[in-house]
């Protein structure tokens, strides 16, 4: 059996939806034979992984554990879905204060437990605040820790196909950029439609301004509808997204979406959110870009939005101030993107 290394991963919150089916995914794509799973809801573990080791995977070294310590020694990759649940009813945000602690518990982990670990993959809601309160405690260069963001592209590139009516191949380069959350900006610049930009197809008959506008609440709105629907959170798409993700971190192909990262530069100050990227061997890194005005005008507004949720949690003493951030992680006071 062929696999991108041999390094161990971890799996963290492994007993829930989206971390079983991102050790499933993990092992199917043969990115590693050394997984370890972890969760602290040990029953639910096991459980898990009980049913991998029936799948009957060949040449796979499967480890399970409720001891955090256990899990992350030796941890070359990690992804971590190991938050609270999203319910009806709530936005990201409202699981802000719960989730903070938690990400600031793991980073502190990652420090003590494996520094030498090459990158981490945060995709516990809000994201973009728990993959930078893990990179602040981690004390790692802001290339080793990315969060996920892909899904808001993915949603719009099926939102494109499905009013269209096309292969969502035929759709290219769906993009949405900011938060992961209800303030993210959504690109028409960047994207084609069957050969034809956006831009030209936006205020036309084929595509109304105001049907735009609906498809745009759809996509903001995509997390919502997948609880509506299914009484739960999304599980499968973000379990894929996020090992695609670990997958180009370990050398594998390119991750195709957006990435969110760490900036910090005279716009964008002291920040994690959604930006075009690559993602490879090195981590990840930026790539510049450049929407319409108005677009330029949403990524603003998406920005200040974080910013407001990052000061609350700084509020709550789970981070300090940014001015002592250094102390903390002295890569997080250079000039990134």
């Amino acid at each position: 059996m062929n696999y991108l290394t041999n390094d161990k991963l971890v799996i963290v919150g492994a007993a829930g939806m989206i971390g079983s089916n991102m050790a499933q995914t993990a092992i199917m794509m043969h990115l590693t034979p050394n997984i370890c799973l972890y969760d602290p809801y040990e029953p639910g573990l096991k459980g898990v992984a009980e049913e991998l080791l029936q799948c009957g995977f060949e040449g796979l070294n499967l480890t399970y554990t409720s001891d955090i310590k256990e899990a992350l020694t030796g941890a070359k990759f990690i992804v971590n879905s190991g938050g609270a649940a999203r319910k009806a009813g709530m936005t990201r945000e409202d699981l802000l204060k719960g989730n903070a602690a938690i990400a600031e518990e793991f980073g502190k982990n990652v420090r003590q437990y494996c520094p030498d670990v090459k990158h981490i993959v945060v995709i516990f809601n809000p994201a973009d605040i728990t993959g930078l309160i893990t990179l602040l405690y981690s004390g790692l260069k802001p290339s080793q820790v990315s969060t996920l963001a892909a899904l808001d592209s993915t949603r719009l590139r099926n939102e494109l196909a499905k009013y269209f009516k096309v292969d969502p191949d035929k759709v290219e380069n769906a993009r949405t950029y900011g938060g992961h959350g209800e303030q993210m900006a959504v690109f028409a610049s960047t994207a084609k439609v069957d050969g034809k930009p956006l831009t030209e197809l936006i205020g036309t008959e084929a595509l109304p301004e105001k049907e735009w506008e609906d498809m745009k609440v759809r996509v903001i709105q995509g997390g919502k509808n997948i609880i509506d629907l299914r009484g739960r959170s999304s599980f499968q798409s973000p379990a894929y997204l996020s090992i695609e993700m670990i997958a180009a971190a370990m050398g594998g192909p390119m991750f195709r979406w957006p990435v969110g990262t760490y900036i910090n530069n005279q716009r964008f100050s002291h920040i994690m959110m959604a930006v075009e990227t690559t993602v490879d061997k090195n981590g990840t890194t930026v790539k510049l870009f450049n929407g319409t005005p108005e677009e330029e005008k949403a990524l603003e507004k998406s920005y200040e939005h974080l910013c407001q949720l990052r000061d609350e949690v700084i509020s709550m003493g789970v981070m300090p101030p940014i001015d002592k951030w250094k102390e903390l992680n002295p890569y997080l006071d250079e000039i990134r993107y």
